[in-house]
Parts: C-alpha cells; sequence; structure tokens
C-alpha cells in the first residue's frame, strides 16, 4: 500500500518530535535558532538538522554557515526515527520517475506539503518554543541547493520576528 501524505505527515510529525526532544535534552547549555528539515530537488524523505547559538560562536566562518544544514554539528540527526519515514517516502513514486509534469509536480507537493504539515503541527504544540521565545527559532522545510520556494515555507512556518527576519536577510543576499 502506498502512503498517503496523510501518513507521511503523522509518521514525520512522531520522527521529527522525538528527534527535536532528544537533541534539546541531549544539548544543555545549548540555545537552538535554526531547525530544518532538509530534502533535495527529488523530495526524498527529510534529513532533520539544527544549529545552536553556541556552536555557531566555535565557528570563525559563522557568517557564511550560520544557516547551512550540512556544516552543523548538528546536522542529520536522529537517523534511527528518520529512516523509517524515509522508507514510508521511497515507497511513493519518485518524483523524477514520473512521465507526466504536473503528476510529477503534484507528488513533489505532496511530500513537501507532508513536511510543513509535521513541523507545523509541532510548532502548535509549543516544541520550538511560545511567544518571545519561539520568534527567536527559525523552523524550515528546505529543498536543497537553494530552491527559490523555501521563503515561501519559511513565512509559512515561522512567526514574524527576528529568526525569520534574519533569514530573509541571509536569503537575500546569498
Amino acid at each position: 500500500m502506498i502512503p498517503t501524505e496523510a501518513d507521511l505527515a503523522d509518521a514525520l510529525t512522531t520522527a521529527a518530535r522525538a528527534v527535536v526532544t532528544d537533541l534539546f535534552r541531549d544539548s544543555p547549555g545549548h540555545t537552538f535558532y535554526y531547525v530544518t528539515l532538509t530534502t533535495p530537488g527529488e523530495a526524498f524523505g527529510p534529513a532533520l538538522s539544527a544549529w545552536s547559538r553556541e556552536a555557531l560562536a566555535q565557528r570563525a566562518d559563522a557568517d557564511d554557515v550560520r544557516y547551512s544544514y550540512a556544516d552543523s554539528p548538528f546536522s542529520i540527526v536522529g537517523e534511527e526515527y528518520l529512516k523509517p519515514v524515509r522508507e514510508m517516502f521511497a515507497a511513493r513514486p519518485e518524483v523524477f520517475d514520473i512521465a507526466d509534469d504536473d503528476a510529477s509536480d503534484a507528488e513533489f507537493d505532496l511530500r513537501l506539503r507532508a513536511m510543513e504539515t509535521a513541523l507545523r503541527r509541532l510548532d502548535d504544540e509549543g516544541l520550538f518554543g511560545v511567544g518571545v521565545a519561539r520568534a527567536d527559532v527559525l523552523v524550515l522545510v528546505e529543498v536543497v541547493p537553494d530552491d527559490e520556494e523555501n521563503v515561501a515555507r519559511a513565512r509559512r512556518l515561522n512567526p514574524p520576528g527576528p529568526a525569520l527576519d534574519a533569514w530573509l536577510a541571509y536569503w537575500a543576499s546569498a
């Protein structure tokens, strides 16, 4: 049976909750400002990465890697939770194997919506903070390398505030 969008979103919500909870618990003294689910242009099952202010302060190239999922010491964490989710994504038709462009685009959009839905649910639970604390955390669903739709997803997932503003300025200068 092919997993539905709802199946993907449900599984990813559970997996990402476990990853972020473990990350925050197992990283005392770290203030996280960036949490992202990343996927390549094929929209394979996502990986989760994050950055903390303390980890970034250790980098001489902080301005360059501030929002780089791959350069973080918290890059691609929680694989034990996300591997089954990636298997669910893999059970669906591969985006670039679908001959019809409209159907391929629809599959791509379905996968990104499931990722966005999962993070929105976790945000609604307060996992990334509430109030002012939440406005200091950037939560993203990113297609890497840079995809212009990342901006629209960032705007939908984040409240107006310093974290979103800083990322938008960084994105505009990249």
